[in-house]
């Protein structure tokens, strides 16, 4: 056993580290008010999990000492890292990640609750203790706070005095010994006892043996990384490895490092950066694939590294060579190559690239594809811009001569000069396609996509295709035709939508097929002039769908939660073929490396829910489930089931009290039956919410949601934000029943969205 007093201590002096295999601090702020919440009350909350070793036998992160035996944290890491930032007032030495987590924690002697600093709350009470200043300035500090309220004094300071006995609390330690405890052993244990919390992958295990060769291994990853992130590219620590392991063993297995010396290792991984590094030349000077959005099929990356290992010089041989290349990347990541049993389809490329080189590569694709390396109109079906075949419309708009449709430049940075930042324009602007009956999926489809200088986007501004194109013709000859644009005008009209989508269609993969026969054949290798990097930014005011999805995605964020990729392909591993092209994606669960991958699907009718499911996604098809599901777990972790409960309660009864609010309760519930009737929109969600909560429970929540609801972006969908809730409460009868800053918020939105 050893009391939290003296595990903070050993913490202070270097003795108690975490291993350098160990991933960084994930919890929330919820989960560190439950873990305060327990201790208080004296329940339970685990043992610890320590390896004791000597200095050479591990890799540890943060400060260490010199000498003498290490106990290095394996079980216990989020729990001992959350009581000591908040009774220390700063994170310990190893500490990575948000430290927010547990700064600024107040205990209420009143209640004996535990919540984070809301000024507006707690200012000018002193019954919000913090914290911190408790355990750091001991109990007199507040022998005058509480002065004021002397019948409260005795109960007030029993409280503290006993939330700071915290300090003696015992800890049950398990500890691994001897000499036969290696680092595989260990990290074995590690993944056997923390299957509750942040399992390692294979690749945070091989890089804990090279750490405890090499203890800079991981830094000097993360800091090419970050390299490249400031350039624009989003790559991960394991696809790292993988390229390093490619280069240093020719094989795809992680556990092939096992027989790498570490001055082998980080020799092949200097080589792969360069490799990599000649790659993205490549992609950006060639192919326009300047940006992270736009560069597909990362994990064909490693074996180009492969490939360039075993090039003279470790380059391109000529300009032929790297567009044969450039053709093999483009079709292995259209086709979902690597989207499956990974290490099984590199291992196979890196024998064929060892055999024969790139013509064995694209041979071994024609056959895994059936011979067939065509692109065809239908491929240009899928919708938004996480869509497969979302980069090749970018490639061909850079590689191709698309030209501006105002000022008729081609939409090259060395061509634009100043105007060199270029948008996403929507052909068919979203609000008129929306009037017009249209869903999402049709709206934001990749064929009615184009870009655009920032000036002509705002010369068009929302007009119709009917109106903007002819006068672009006349002003720029051609221009439309350079945009692959369909030049009969009876098909820009918004009642031949569907048809002018086909015609694109048409003309986009007759394009991109040209240009993919160029570079297999080398046809333009040796004419083609490097393309300058260009900025692509936000082109059209969000509609309300993306602001709600990005609202959700910023407040999980500020809850402690893993950023999601937005508008994120999932791709079947068996087969390639796209899953579902996920409004928001969390790979590694909603806190990095704990749960199933999380999925957010707005469009279940078009993704294959029972594969994804199958696949072990957790799969969610509205924004509200998806927070009703967060904000479930925020109170598990907090222990807050009772006092939520008591809430609900309160604003159930209130729905009764008078005559105003039985008429809100049954304008309410007409809401749904309207929105059904009226606009053919089934609310099953809001019905759900008004029957577990009542109609002003319900309707305060999501006016305080931070993401407008379902049903809001539904509505607005169809025209017909007068169904909606906040179309209810700014009405002047309803005005009581909510306060004015609540009324100002349903304003807000019906006037932010209404003129869409």
């Amino acid at each position: 056993m050893a009391k939290l007093s003296v595990l903070l201590h050993q913490i202070d002096n270097g003795t108690v580290l975490l291993p350098e295999f160990q991933r960084g601090y994930v919890w929330n702020r919820d989960q560190v008010r439950g873990l305060m919440r327990s201790l208080y009350r004296g329940y339970p909350v685990g043992g610890l999990l320590l390896w004791e070793t000597e200095p050479d036998q591990a890799s540890v992160r943060g400060g260490a000492t010199d000498g003498g035996v290490r106990l290095l944290l394996l079980d216990g890491q989020q729990r001992i890292t959350s009581l000591y930032g908040v009774i220390r007032g700063h994170a310990p030495a190893f500490f990575e990640g948000d430290a927010s987590a547990f700064t600024g924690l107040r205990f209420n002697v009143e209640d004996e609750n535990f919540e984070f600093y809301a000024p507006a709350k707690m200012r000018d009470d002193a019954r919000w203790v913090d914290v911190t200043r408790l355990f750091t300035d001991g109990l007199e500090p507040f022998f005058k706070d509480f002065s004021t309220a002397p019948d409260r004094f005795a109960t007030y300071l029993e409280r503290l005095n006993r939330l700071r006995q915290l300090l003696e609390r015992e800890f049950h330690e398990e500890k691994i010994t001897g000499p036969d405890k290696d680092i595989e052993v260990v990290v074995d244990i590690f993944n056997r006892v923390n299957s509750g919390g942040t399992a390692l992958s294979k690749g945070d295990l091989a890089l804990a043996k090279i750490c405890a060769h090499w203890s800079p291994a991981r830094q000097v990853m993360r800091d090419h990384l970050k390299r490249w992130e400031s350039a624009g590219f989003d790559f991960s620590l394991d696809w790292l490895l993988r390229n390093t392991t490619a280069v240093a063993t020719g094989r795809a297995v992680f556990t092939a490092l096992d027989a790498v010396s570490a001055a082998d290792f980080e020799t092949a991984l200097a080589k792969s950066v360069g490799y990599v590094g000649n790659f993205l030349d490549a992609a950006s000077g060639r192919l326009g694939l300047d940006h992270d959005q736009v560069v597909m099929g990362r994990y064909a990356i490693p074996v180009i590294s492969r490939l360039l290992h075993l090039s003279p010089g470790g380059r391109f041989a000529d300009a032929v060579h790297r567009d044969k290349v450039l053709f093999w990347y483009v079709h292995s990541a259209l086709w979902g190559r690597f989207a499956g049993s990974t290490e099984t389809v590199l291992a196979q490329d890196y024998e064929v690239v060892k055999e024969s080189g790139i013509d064995g590569l694209i041979a071994s694709l024609e056959r895994w594809r059936g011979g067939n390396l065509e692109i065809q109109p239908h491929d240009f079906d899928g919708s938004t811009k996480g869509a497969r075949f979302y980069p090749l419309l970018y490639m061909i708009t850079r590689v191709k001569g698309a030209r501006d449709l105002g000022s008729g430049l081609e939409l090259r940075a060395e061509a634009l000069g100043k105007l060199s930042a270029l948008q996403v324009h929507h052909i068919f602007p979203k609000a008129v396609l929306y009037k017009a009956g249209y869903d999402r999926g049709q709206v934001n489809a990749v064929a009615n996509f184009c870009f655009l200088t920032q000036d002509t986007n705002l010369m068009i501004g929302k007009r119709s295709p009917e109106e903007y194109f002819a006068e672009a013709e006349e002003k720029q000859p051609g221009v439309l035709a350079s945009q692959w644009i369909p030049s009969d005008p009876d098909l820009w009209r918004v009642e031949r939508y569907p048809d002018f989508l086909a015609a694109r269609r048409e003309l986009l993969a007759q394009a991109v097929q040209s240009f993919l026969t160029e570079l297999r054949d080398g046809a333009s290798a040796a004419t083609a002039t490097d393309l300058r990097p260009v900025t692509v930014v936000a082109g059209e005011q969000d509609d309300v769908r993306s602001a709600q999805v990005k609202a959700m995605a910023e407040e999980l964020v500020r809850l402690g939660y893993a950023e999601p990729a937005l508008d994120s392909e999932i791709a079947d591993p068996v087969t390639g073929r796209a899953l579902a092209v996920a409004e928001a994606f969390w790979p590694d669960g909603l806190q990095a490396g704990q749960g199933r991958p999380v999925v957010l699907e707005l469009d279940p009718d078009v993704a294959d829910l029972p594969r994804l499911e199958e696949l072990g996604y957790e799969v969610f098809t509205s924004v509200d489930a998806l927070l009703g599901y967060v904000t479930r777990r925020n109170e598990n972790a907090a222990g807050a089931h009772d006092d939520a409960d008591e809430e609900s309660a309160a604003l159930e009864g209130s729905d009764t009290t008078s005559a105003a609010d039985a008429e809100f309760n049954e304008a309410m519930r007409s809401v749904y039956d309207r929105a059904r009737s009226e606009a053919n929109y089934h609310a099953t969600y809001f019905l759900s919410m008004l029957a577990e909560h009542g109609s002003l429970a319900t309707a305060r929540k999501l006016l305080h949601a931070p993401a407008v609801s379902d049903g809001f972006a539904a509505l607005w969908e169809r025209g017909r934000l007068d169904l909606t809730v906040e179309a209810l409460v700014v009405q002047p009868r309803f005005a009581d029943l909510f306060t004015p800053a609540e009324v100002e918020i349903a304003h807000h939105r019906l006037g932010q969205f209404g003129h869409h």
